[in-house]
């Protein structure tokens, strides 16, 4: 009788075991496509002048961008200054050009897939199950969470703050939402710094990479990714990524995911160092990118 309790005790354990690793494997690696999007092959810029490009610059009759780094709180700090013409040519792309879960792909790989001048990482929104999705005006996913605020950016290409709580996925889709970025928290609102010295995303510790983007004016954004975990670059809390932003002018700011998804790309090179796996410089693939690009 002992020994046919202890045989199901190993059992027992085990398929216990089984169960957790798959909950785990179907949560964070195995992948479920939900939709093929048909996205266009990239395209030149259709204009009658070629672009000036620089090391930190791109300039076109559309589109103007300039990388800065900036220095603060021990951490390398990188600023995508740009300004369009139309909000059109400020874009998302979903990895593998599909909606799902956990796929993914890495920020460069899709910047330079979609013909994009400056991308950052999204908010890697197939990490989760809840989060509204709505992107380039499709809307994928209408499932919220009440504890969450998102970044709604509207065909005008202003910015505005909502909480999924108070309105729905349709009526943000209906009164013609551009995209929907489901991370936050917000930083800056009406250009004042909207989170304090304890607000923190998850697990996330106080010093971190750091990706948002933000609004100046009209057309006018910026795309800022941190580095953090790295003897050269301590990285930020969510107060001084928002102080930091204000200090550039911004009107609304967004916190974007990061930690080892931080990721910038311009003109076909990686500008951070990203990391990935403790303090590794590597890149992360994610679900989604944010870009500038035709």
């Amino acid at each position: 009788m002992n020994r046919r309790r202890y045989l199901w005790g190993i059992a027992y354990g085990l398929l216990l075991t089984a169960f957790t690793a798959y909950i785990l494997l179907d949560t964070f690696v195995i992948g479920r496509v939900y939709s093929q999007i048909s996205a266009p092959p990239p395209t030149s810029p259709a204009l009658n002048e070629s672009p000036v490009i620089t090391d930190n610059s791109y300039t076109d009759s559309n589109i103007s961008v300039t990388i800065t780094e900036y220095r603060e709180h021990n951490t390398a700090i990188y600023v995508a200054d740009i300004q369009v013409s139309s909000p059109e040519y400020l874009k998302t792309a979903l990895a593998q050009n599909t909606y799902g879960r956990n796929i993914t792909e890495k920020t460069s790989d899709m910047a330079a897939s979609h013909n994009a001048i400056v991308a950052v990482n999204g908010d890697y929104y197939g990490s989760r199950e809840k989060g509204y999705v709505l992107r380039n005006g499709v809307l994928y996913r209408e499932d919220g969470s009440s504890s969450r605020e998102d970044l709604v950016i509207w065909e005008d290409g202003s910015f505005e703050i909502i909480s999924e709580k108070s309105v729905s996925a349709d009526d943000l889709d209906s009164r013609g939402a551009w995209q929907v970025l489901s991370f936050g928290p917000a930083l800056v609102a009406n250009g004042t710094v909207s989170v304090d010295e304890d607000t923190e995303v998850g697990q996330a510790t106080y010093s971190n990479p750091r990706t948002a983007i933000a609004v100046i004016d009209e057309l006018h954004y910026l795309l800022v990714v941190s580095d953090g975990r790295t003897s050269r670059s301590e990285g930020l809390s969510l107060y001084e990524l928002a102080q930091f932003l204000q200090s550039l002018g911004a009107v609304t700011a967004y916190n974007l995911d990061g930690g080892g998804s931080s990721t910038m790309w311009f003109n076909g090179q990686i500008v951070n160092e990203p990391v990935n796996h403790g303090s590794k410089v590597s890149e992360r693939s994610v679900s989604d990118i944010v870009y500038i690009g035709y």
